[in-house]
């Protein structure tokens, strides 16, 4: 199981998520630094495309441990909600092409 913590101390606005995000993820230069990009970078986990640095093995999952939740959810919930909505939309492309969901949201 592979792991990424995203830390929501950093992140202030949109602009400070999406660097966040290419850090920790791994996403490429030319990320669009937005939540289409952000979906689009995180679909292919199990086929190593080099949009993240995350080549998940068979079975495999990628566990996003999200630090400090009630904090993260009360200051910014319009991005708390994204991050949830569009990791079930990656989970969708994956099922939709008849594999098992890869993303995992863990709070702490």
């Amino acid at each position: 199981m592979a792991t990424v913590r995203l830390d929501t101390s950093s992140i202030s606005d949109w602009d400070s998520f999406h660097q966040t995000c290419r850090e920790v993820f791994g996403f490429p230069d030319f990320y669009g630094m937005n939540m289409n990009a952000w979906i689009d970078c995180l679909t292919y986990l199990d086929e190593g495309d080099g949009m993240s640095r995350f080549h998940l093995a068979p079975g495999e999952t990628l566990n996003i441990e999200v630090p400090n939740i009630e904090s993260f959810k009360s200051r910014l919930p319009e991005i708390f909600d994204a991050l949830v909505v569009r990791s079930a939309d990656v989970n969708q492309r994956y099922l939709e092409r008849g594999k098992s969901p890869l993303l995992s949201l863990v709070f702490l």
